[in-house]
């Protein structure tokens, strides 16, 4: 035999999972509080990987759909009027602000604060600020924890994009939905735990913002298109029978556990998963993605048939993006009724650099009935108070006009990560909340700010996790989405309903 196999095959876990009976495996699974763990007929040890777990204290979320504007949308033209700002338009700012601040684009010794053209009105009981571009989402305002101070040390899109879906601003790490996956698994096995479905032209980040990083494959986001075939080649070809299908992934099943109890690699356990939730889906993702079922007036409602405005600057993907994104708002409510873990809803681009007005009104036009139209339809259904959820950008927009290579004509505002907005809705977030304060022209922060490791922190808290607790070991430390080299983070409970 070779000794190496030999060697693998006298493990701990080996001894462990084979000696009376497979006894010690049952005791450590126990003892290590492993939910997914179980011995198959054959005294081997089985896995599922997405077998729903325990949380670590009661949850009040069960599900999130997070909604990624990537390209940073700017907060001063959409959630935060400044008064000071618009009297200051055209002006210089103060040097002593501009010492240290680096920007993408922005030349610093010409540049001038720049107020908005939109006008702001206050929403609800609470009182929520909007602009004239939101009018929908605004009328959800009681359902919406604003947090106006949001914080970032990355001013590029995707290390700021990485960042607030991973934790740091790094490649190869595992994205909020993975970490929810590994850490609570899902409560549907014929659909995925953690679901992308995109529109616009594409984020600067791409896959890497749904990766599993160094945790299993099985945790990774798996996209699907909002039309025709939900996952290219899903189905099977012309002519082969769903028994002969079946027999072909018992045979590999049977060699990749064989392979399994020789080396004990926790990625064989994902492939015989990634394996048998792909047969799974071929009748449930078409099942999923038929909207044929849904009521005209809710199809009316996330505006699914709606036509593009027509302006010049988009900075989109092509025509058919007001559809694409009323499907997905749809879609994720589909999903979170399956069981679904968690949904990224990602649209790009939002990356005003010019053409500002033509280009949020498109925007906006697109995401606000939609968005708000997923809130009232989850709560009318009852599932807002267990689904949590999230819009945001990855940073803001600078309260300067960008004057990119000195141009005389400013459009549009650079990056700007010392201050932005996030939002939340269900989920046990605190409805009518405006959290946080910035200065007088949106600059920087005046009072409690939030970086972006505590947004996270809070979110995990939200589906009963610790944040210090939820783990896994590589290079020989515990990892955490919430990073280990960027310092403790805390959960904000003034955020909590």
């Amino acid at each position: 035999m070779n000794p190496l196999i030999e060697a693998a095959q006298n493990t701990r876990r080996e001894f462990l999972t084979t000696a009376a009976s497979g006894l010690g495996g049952i005791a450590l699974s126990s003892l290590t509080g492993s939910a997914n763990a179980a011995l198959s007929s054959t005294g081997e040890l089985a896995t599922n990987p997405l077998a729903p777990k325990h949380s670590h204290f009661p949850a009040k979320a069960k599900s999130c759909i997070f909604i990624f504007m990537a390209g940073a949308p700017s907060h001063l033209d959409l959630f935060n009027p400044r008064p000071t700002l618009q009297k200051l338009d055209g002006q210089k700012m103060p040097e002593s602000l501009l010492k240290d601040m680096r920007f993408a684009f922005i030349q610093k010794e010409t540049a001038r604060l720049l107020g908005t053209k939109r006008t702001f009105k206050q929403h609800g009981e609470s009182g929520m600020w909007f602009s004239d571009l939101l009018p929908n989402i605004a009328s959800c305002a009681d359902d919406i924890c604003m947090i106006k101070t949001m914080q970032t040390d990355q001013f590029n899109h995707h290390p700021g994009q990485l960042l607030m879906q991973t934790g740091e601003p790094k490649f190869g790490l595992p994205s909020m939905g993975s970490w929810l996956s590994y850490g609570l698994g899902t409560e549907n096995q014929n659909l995925p735990s953690y679901v992308v479905l995109t529109a616009g032209r594409g984020s600067s980040g791409g896959a890497t913002l749904w990766q599993s990083g160094y945790l299993p494959s099985v945790y990774a986001g798996v996209r699907l298109r909002s039309e025709g075939e939900p996952i290219l080649n899903l189905s099977n070809p012309k002519g082969m029978p769903v028994e002969l299908q079946r027999k072909g992934l018992d045979a590999l099943a049977k060699l990749n556990h064989e392979r399994f109890s020789q080396v004990h690699d926790p990625e064989i356990t994902s492939r015989i998963a990634n394996y048998e939730l792909a047969f799974r889906m071929q009748s449930a993702a078409p099942e999923l993605t038929d909207l044929s079922g849904e009521s005209k007036a809710t199809l009316d409602a996330y505006g699914v048939d709606r036509k593009d405005l027509k302006v010049k600057a988009t900075r989109g993907g092509g025509p058919g993006q007001y559809k694409t994104f009323g499907r997905n708002c749809l879609l994720a409510r589909r999903m979170v009724e399956r069981g679904v873990r968690f949904i990224n809803i990602i649209h790009a681009s939002w990356d005003h650099h010019s053409g500002l007005e033509e280009g949020l009104a498109f925007n906006a036009g697109m995401a606000d009935q939609p968005i708000a139209a997923l809130i009232k339809d989850l709560k009318d259904r009852g599932m807002l108070d267990d689904t949590l959820v999230v819009w945001s950008g990855e940073f803001g927009r600078t309260p300067l006009g960008e004057n990119r290579n000195g141009s005389t004509k400013v459009t549009g505002r650079d990056h700007h990560p010392k201050s932005f907005c996030t939002w939340m809705a269900g989920g046990g977030a605190k409805g009518g909340l405006s959290y946080g304060e910035t200065d007088e022209i949106g600059w920087d922060v005046a009072e409690n700010p939030v970086p972006i490791n505590d947004f996270q922190a809070t979110l995990l808290h939200q589906f009963g996790m610790d944040h210090n607790q939820l783990t896994y070991p590589y290079q020989g430390a515990p990892m955490r989405l919430t990073s280990v080299a960027r310092g403790e983070a805390h959960v904000i409970p003034e955020l909590l309903a």
